[in-house]
């Protein structure tokens, strides 16, 4: 059935997740004391350091979900700051400041993409002390060749199933966010806490699709994706693979859960779906189930309710309820969670794809958005 709708690719490369998350690490361990002995150089060498987290589309908001969690983490000497490439290369000076050491860690799938080898570029031109780690699935990229020789630079290689096939970023997103998040965490408990994600991801992608084909009986014309902290930066992601999947014919939004009430509701009709990624932590879930009852008693609106474990709240006022976590131990923190959340999103535009007669391994025929984007000229900075 995936295979005759165009969605051989995409399907592959979201159920696989799990595995290639095990790969990933595995992969990462043998290597481990190399990339955590390359920043611990740097952070030796300099009183302050600027981590500056990039890239452009879905691997720009790999940077967006993880900054939260490492300035919660972060060293006082160590800044994070996500900035996309395609705000760097048209406005260089707002990030790169000459006298800030800076490491650029750059999230790209094909390596290739204009913006990425301009912000390097400008990089090595605006900033005195500069270092990169390229995270990458395509080791023939410009990205990682043009660093192969750079003892300023590391290039972590993802494996080669995490290098997407398909137009739309899955198995390369959820993969390179993964890496950095390894690379960057003071976490003792990060390989253990990973088995645990790893074995919920495997049993998600034998039964997401039951709940997703439920969702898809509801004909929504409409979906707005809420969540709180990097939760709310996951559901930028969440809703880019619904505009991405479905060329634009599902209107996709995103917004806090606070920030939602402060206008952005307004985009709610009779044919609206809500996604809710609710937090794991005790004050913040607070937050998110308030606006999980508001938003059930809108006419017409349904709504998803994404979270570790089921509770009275979510089973009360959800429409579908969606616990990711089936075993008796918990997930320790919200980015555990965005890893098992997106599995869902990507499978619910896949699918919403196929319902509106669309390949999703190619949304775009016509060529209005591609693999690897076209149609940039790079202007020289002076």
């Amino acid at each position: 059935m995936l295979k005759l709708d165009g969605a051989t690719h995409t399907a592959s490369e979201i159920f696989q997740q799990p595995l290639v998350w095990k790969k990933s690490i595995s992969l990462f361990a043998e290597k481990r004391n190399e990339y955590k002995g390359f920043l611990q150089e740097i952070y030796s060498k300099h009183e302050v350091v600027k981590v500056i987290l990039t890239g452009a589309g879905t691997s720009a908001f790999i940077g967006d979900i993880l900054a939260p969690i490492f300035k919660q983490e972060g060293k006082n000497k160590v800044f994070f700051e996500a900035v996309p490439t395609t705000d760097i290369v048209s406005n260089p000076t707002e990030y790169l400041v000459s006298e800030i050491p800076t490491i650029l860690v750059s999230f790209a799938r094909s390596g290739q993409s204009p913006e990425s080898v301009a912000t390097v570029n400008l990089g090595q031109q605006l900033i005195k002390d500069f270092y990169q780690v390229v995270i990458t699935c395509n080791k023939d990229g410009q990205l990682a060749k043009n660093v192969q020789d750079d003892k300023n630079s590391i290039v972590i290689l993802l494996p080669e199933e995490a290098n997407d096939k398909s137009l739309a970023m899955t198995s390369s997103f959820s993969c390179m966010m993964l890496m950095a998040y390894a690379l960057f965490t003071n976490n003792p408990s990060f390989d253990q806490e990973m088995n645990l994600v790893i074995e919920n991801g495997q049993h998600l992608v034998t039964t997401v699709n039951t709940t997703v084909d439920t969702v898809l009986e509801y004909d929504f014309n409409r979906i707005i994706y809420l969540g709180s902290g990097l939760l709310g930066q996951l559901a930028h992601e969440a809703s880019l693979k619904m505009l991405e999947l479905t060329a634009g014919k599902v209107v996709a939004a995103f917004e806090s859960s606070l920030g939602f009430r402060h206008g952005p509701k307004s985009i709610l009709n009779d044919q609206s779906v809500v996604a809710l990624f609710v937090s794991s932590d005790p004050y913040t879930r607070k937050y998110d189930l308030d606006i999980l009852k508001e938003i059930s008693g809108i006419p017409g609106v349904k709504v998803i309710a994404l979270s570790e474990k089921l509770d009275e709240t979510v089973e009360q006022y959800a429409d579908w309820k969606i616990p990711v976590n089936t075993s008796g131990e918990l997930v320790k923190n919200d980015f555990y969670l965005a890893l098992l959340y997106i599995v869902f999103a990507q499978t619910l535009a896949m699918k919403k794809s196929i319902n509106l007669g669309i390949s999703p391994d190619n949304p775009s025929p016509d060529g209005v958005i591609s693999r690897v984007v076209q149609g940039v000229t790079i202007y020289d900075y002076k």
